[in-house]
């Protein structure tokens, strides 16, 4: 059936006017349709998705890591420099982004418009294990520079043996005690089933006059017309009809589907883009036996020149209900930009404006091809060997493969290179602000919030100066216009409504 409960879909889209056309339906657009209906419950808001499901991309929970990406034991966000020294700017961006997400949520679950919060977040210990000399130094570093700032000042590090047995019993299983060992934990870390989530905040879209889900639709073409509206082309894959939507303003909230989108659009801001495309595979244990052993987030060290979403983790998730482990994720070469995508998505997005780009990044990246090629090849032996880094009684038939999300890395002209490949992600928005888009992958959908506040403000800034908007975000967001980062008394009342609204502290749920 091409219709499912709860959801609207219209038959006739000929020539269908509507203020915000969201494209995608994954968190980023879940998030801003929500956003804008709460700021203006008149405007009228279309979300088209190409699948048959909301959130069964990018946003589905074996597509993504779960983490609510806080900083606090993501190391790939505190790099050191030559001289020893750890650059924390990163994490405390990423850190303050998150407490936004989290303010948001917990307003909508104040109002009812999300489910109990154990639904889609739980509290788990976030932790970062290091290994060897060098490791160790330079986490107690990295603590040292992260747990003087009020962000993460609840931050712990240990570096004796039977302090990290208490934290980590199943990663300190079977270690001699001869090796140097480390580890840092916050105990107010998450674990978010973004799939759901996503399915919750379209679920209450849904329930509005003004807002119109289109599953099963395809976006084949757009363009700006003179009086500024977009004419976007929409293919139903049910009935193979083509129609048009006009709309206002355009988000293009399509995971690794954006670049091509906004290729399309013929932007002038689009030039020079690229993507680099990653896939990933995990290990998974649904075995209760050892699942019950680990509750925790346990984050490593990367390998030299690895993407940041193959830093590898052993996770302690929840999801669908259900408690599982997953080790990885193991990143992999690919040319598609999505899961569900075209081997040939990636040939079908070089362009004249980036090929420039394109070609430096693939010569200037060949450890990085190499590294990806190598994780491909790799066999489930491997694996297991590699997970016995985490959990060295780890046995192979405890564990199998399961396919992770598509991820596609920016990349953007250089002008001492040709061309950077960026691991982060980056809003681009058309110079009138009829149309906006987020590429790139990480920290991703723990800061959509952050980010699709972003959008407003370059899109609709007008509005957004209003008395009204600013009293509404403030309400949604009681830190909006504020610094988390600056301001101490502010992080630690807003911390202390989430983690109480969210149910985040492990005592509230004993």
């Amino acid at each position: 059936m091409r219709t499912c409960r709860g959801v609207r879909e219209s038959l006739k889209m000929s020539n269908k006017k509507v203020d915000v056309l969201l494209v995608g339906a994954g968190v980023m657009s879940a998030t801003l349709g929500k956003l804008l209906a709460q700021l203006d419950p008149s405007l009228k808001i279309m979300m088209v998705e190409r699948l048959s499901k909301v959130a069964n991309e990018s946003s589905h929970g074996l597509n993504n890591a779960g983490t609510g990406h806080a900083g606090y034991c993501e190391l790939n966000y505190t790099p050191q420099a030559a001289d020893g020294s750890v650059n924390i700017k990163r994490a405390l961006e990423i850190n303050a982004a998150y407490e936004v997400s989290l303010q948001f949520w917990s307003y909508l679950v104040d109002q009812g418009l999300l489910p109990t919060p154990e639904k889609f977040i739980n509290p788990v210990y976030h932790q970062s294990f290091v290994r060897g000399e060098a490791n160790v130094d330079f986490l107690r570093k990295r603590y040292e520079a992260l747990h003087k700032h009020h962000l993460f000042e609840e931050m712990e590090f240990s570096d004796d043996p039977a302090v990290l047995r208490d934290w980590m019993p199943l990663v300190m299983q079977g270690r001699d005690g001869k090796e140097p060992v480390a580890a840092t934990q916050v105990k107010h870390g998450t674990d978010v089933d973004f799939g759901f989530l996503t399915r919750k905040l379209v679920k209450a879209l849904l329930k509005l006059p003004n807002f119109e889900l289109k599953l099963n639709n395809t976006i084949t073409g757009l363009k700006q017309h003179d009086d500024g509206r977009w004419h976007v082309r929409v293919k139903d894959t049910h009935d193979d009809k083509t129609r048009t939507v006009e709309a206002g303003f355009v988000f293009l909230g399509a995971g690794g589907g954006a670049l091509p989108l906004l290729q399309k659009s013929g932007i002038p801001e689009a030039k020079g883009y690229g993507g680099f495309p990653v896939s990933g595979q995990w290990l998974i244990c649904h075995d209760p036996k050892i699942v019950r052993q680990h509750t925790t987030k346990v984050y490593g060290k990367a390998a030299v020149g690895a993407p940041p979403m193959s830093v590898p983790h052993l996770d302690a998730r929840i999801l669908g209900g259900e408690s599982v482990l997953l080790f990885g994720p193991f990143a992999s070469i690919t040319t598609k930009f999505l899961k569900e995508g075209s081997i040939f998505d990636l040939f079908g997005s070089l362009k004249s404006g980036n090929f420039k780009p394109m070609l430096s990044v693939a010569r200037d990246n060949l450890p990085l091809m190499r590294y990806l090629i190598g994780e491909a090849l790799k066999s489930h032996k491997d694996r297991v060997d590699a997970l016995r880094d985490f959990f060295g009684n780890a046995r192979e038939n405890g564990w199998e493969l399961a396919s992770a999300g598509q991820r596609v890395q920016i990349i953007k002209n250089c002008d001492t290179k040709g061309g950077k490949l960026e691991f982060g992600t980056e809003i681009v928005t058309a110079q009138d602000g009829t149309l906006a888009t987020l590429l790139g992958a990480s920290p991703g959908a723990s800061t959509s919030v952050q980010a699709m506040i972003e959008v407003i403000e370059r899109c609709f800034k007008a509005r957004m100066k209003s008395a009204e908007w600013q009293s509404k975000m403030r309400e949604m967001i009681p830190s909006y216009g504020a610094s988390l980062d600056d301001d101490v008394p502010l992080l630690h009342a807003v911390r202390k409504r989430t983690l109480e609204t969210l149910r985040l502290e492990r005592e509230s749920r004993a």
